[in-house]
């Protein structure tokens, strides 16, 4: 992670600097071609708001951020690479890391399907959701920069939900990937100045089967909601600074051969992160 941080603060700073040096065209498009491709990079810090999960109807609602130390601040990166199409049309394709590591000591027994760890045990405790997404926007409206668009995006979730006794005594692994199909909304207007701002948003809730790829009845929700400014400067740079909703979650009992205990799982997350980045195009 720390390597990725690293490589993510040296892309924004390279950018930004590479602009202010420079006053050519931009670094990755010539021309009126009817294409563009534009490359976008964010750091910054992720605040849980609220985050609890269960495993059995008769587990442990546990609280990640009052038991399972999710009450500081974590690193947040985001990664996108999107193609404009005869300016209407754009293909978008984010990868979305979100690991998040702690230390706890269970304050009470917490029972995980047939894992219970009592009270005192040291936990080492791991939150994976990194996601994948793909997504198709059709700009209806548009002047000039100024554009409001519509689509659809579908999310690969690689979800990895660990807890362990520190000393390997016990443990509760449970991971899956399944693909999220989601709305998608997004707009700029651009000042005189080459100041702008920005709105992005997928979003879907849905209760029943299919949705979520899984063959059993549930609820599920997912909502990636950010708001944006930022300057153009030379070269197709431009810095910006992003707020972020991000949450949703899942509520279902699984019927599968792959079930554990009774199939029974609930999770719900939300977030918010606030992060510097910098689009080159």
């Amino acid at each position: 992670m720390k390597k990725i941080i690293i490589a993510a603060a040296v892309f924004l700073l390279s950018g930004i600097v590479f602009a202010s040096e420079n006053s050519g065209e931009s670094l990755l498009n010539s021309g009126e071609s009817w294409y563009r491709l534009n490359l976008s990079a964010e750091s910054g810090m992720l605040i849980i708001n609220s985050h609890i999960i269960q495993f059995g109807q008769t587990g442990t609602r546990f609280d990640y951020k009052e038991e399972g130390n999710q009450d500081v601040l974590f690193p947040f990166l985001r990664f996108t690479a999107s193609l404009r199409l005869f300016e209407t049309h754009s293909v978008v394709f984010l990868y979305q890391p979100l690991d998040i590591n702690t230390k706890a000591v269970a304050e009470r027994d917490l029972a995980f399907y047939t894992t219970t760890f009592l009270t005192g045990t040291v936990l080492n405790v791991k939150y994976g959701f990194s996601f994948y997404r793909m997504s198709y926007v059709w700009y209806f409206l548009k002047d000039g920069n100024n554009e409001l668009g519509i689509g659809l995006s579908l999310q690969l979730r690689n979800a990895s939900i660990i807890f362990e006794a520190a000393d390997g005594s016990d443990i509760i692994i449970n991971e899956n990937v399944g693909p999220v199909p989601i709305i998608k909304v997004a707009g700029n207007y651009e000042f005189e100045n080459g100041v702008w701002v920005g709105l992005d948003a997928d979003g879907f809730y849905a209760a029943g089967e299919v949705f979520n790829g899984a063959s059993y009845p549930f609820e599920g929700a997912i909502w990636d909601i950010s708001a944006r400014c930022g300057i153009k400067l030379k070269n197709g740079i431009s810095p910006f600074l992003n707020l972020r909703y991000l949450g949703g979650g899942a509520r279902g009992t699984s019927q599968g051969e792959d079930a554990r205990g009774d199939g029974y799982t609930e999770n719900w997350l939300d977030t918010y992160s606030i992060t510097l980045g910098v689009n080159i195009n």
